[in-house]
Protein backbone atom coordinates (compact mmCIF):
# COMPACT_ATOMS: atom_id res chain seq x y z
CA UNK A 1 0.00 0.00 0.00
CA UNK A 2 1.49 3.14 -0.84
CA UNK A 3 2.16 6.19 1.95
CA UNK A 4 -0.49 9.40 1.27
CA UNK A 5 0.63 12.64 2.60
CA UNK A 6 -1.89 14.79 2.30
CA UNK A 7 -1.34 17.99 0.51
CA UNK A 8 1.98 15.89 -1.06
CA UNK A 9 1.46 12.97 -2.82
CA UNK A 10 -2.82 13.25 -2.63
CA UNK A 11 -5.34 15.32 -3.84
CA UNK A 12 -7.12 16.83 -0.95
CA UNK A 13 -5.31 20.16 -1.06
CA UNK A 14 -3.56 21.80 1.86
CA UNK A 15 -4.59 21.56 5.72
CA UNK A 16 -2.91 25.47 5.66
CA UNK A 17 -4.99 26.57 3.52
CA UNK A 18 -8.44 25.58 5.76
CA UNK A 19 -7.20 26.72 8.81
CA UNK A 20 -6.65 30.48 7.02
CA UNK A 21 -10.10 30.15 6.10
CA UNK A 22 -12.04 29.18 8.83
CA UNK A 23 -10.01 29.81 11.62
CA UNK A 24 -11.16 31.83 14.21
CA UNK A 25 -15.14 31.66 12.22
CA UNK A 26 -17.91 29.72 13.00
CA UNK A 27 -19.81 27.59 10.37
CA UNK A 28 -23.00 28.67 9.54
CA UNK A 29 -25.63 28.84 6.42
CA UNK A 30 -23.82 31.88 4.48
CA UNK A 31 -20.56 33.32 4.67
CA UNK A 32 -19.60 36.82 5.88
CA UNK A 33 -16.48 38.09 7.91
CA UNK A 34 -17.08 36.07 11.17
CA UNK A 35 -18.63 32.80 9.21
CA UNK A 36 -18.01 30.57 6.86
CA UNK A 37 -20.55 28.68 4.75
CA UNK A 38 -21.32 24.82 5.71
CA UNK A 39 -21.88 24.36 1.58
CA UNK A 40 -18.47 26.17 1.27
CA UNK A 41 -16.88 23.25 2.98
CA UNK A 42 -15.61 19.92 1.02
CA UNK A 43 -17.93 17.15 0.50
CA UNK A 44 -16.71 15.07 2.59
CA UNK A 45 -16.01 16.88 6.32
CA UNK A 46 -17.47 16.40 9.70
CA UNK A 47 -17.46 19.36 12.09
CA UNK A 48 -16.76 17.98 15.66
CA UNK A 49 -17.89 20.04 18.75
CA UNK A 50 -16.35 19.46 22.20
CA UNK A 51 -17.93 16.12 23.81
CA UNK A 52 -18.99 14.97 20.37
CA UNK A 53 -18.51 11.03 19.56
CA UNK A 54 -16.33 10.37 16.44
CA UNK A 55 -16.21 7.42 14.70
CA UNK A 56 -12.74 5.68 14.88
CA UNK A 57 -12.43 5.24 10.77
CA UNK A 58 -9.43 6.72 9.18
CA UNK A 59 -10.69 8.36 5.74
CA UNK A 60 -7.50 10.87 4.81
CA UNK A 61 -9.63 12.88 2.37
CA UNK A 62 -11.80 13.95 5.34
CA UNK A 63 -12.20 17.35 6.65
CA UNK A 64 -12.46 17.49 10.48
CA UNK A 65 -13.67 20.71 11.65
CA UNK A 66 -12.82 21.11 15.62
CA UNK A 67 -15.33 24.15 16.96
CA UNK A 68 -15.60 25.36 20.68
CA UNK A 69 -18.11 25.66 22.92
CA UNK A 70 -19.54 28.55 21.07
CA UNK A 71 -19.47 27.02 17.63
CA UNK A 72 -15.95 29.18 17.05
CA UNK A 73 -13.22 27.06 14.80
CA UNK A 74 -10.25 26.11 16.96
CA UNK A 75 -8.58 23.43 14.68
CA UNK A 76 -8.71 21.74 11.40
CA UNK A 77 -7.36 17.89 10.68
CA UNK A 78 -8.01 15.99 8.03
CA UNK A 79 -8.73 11.39 8.61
Amino acid sequence: MPLVVPGINSDMGDKSEWVNKLMGKKISETSDEVSFAKKDLPETHRVVKPGDMQTMDHRPERLNVHVDEDGTVRNVTYG
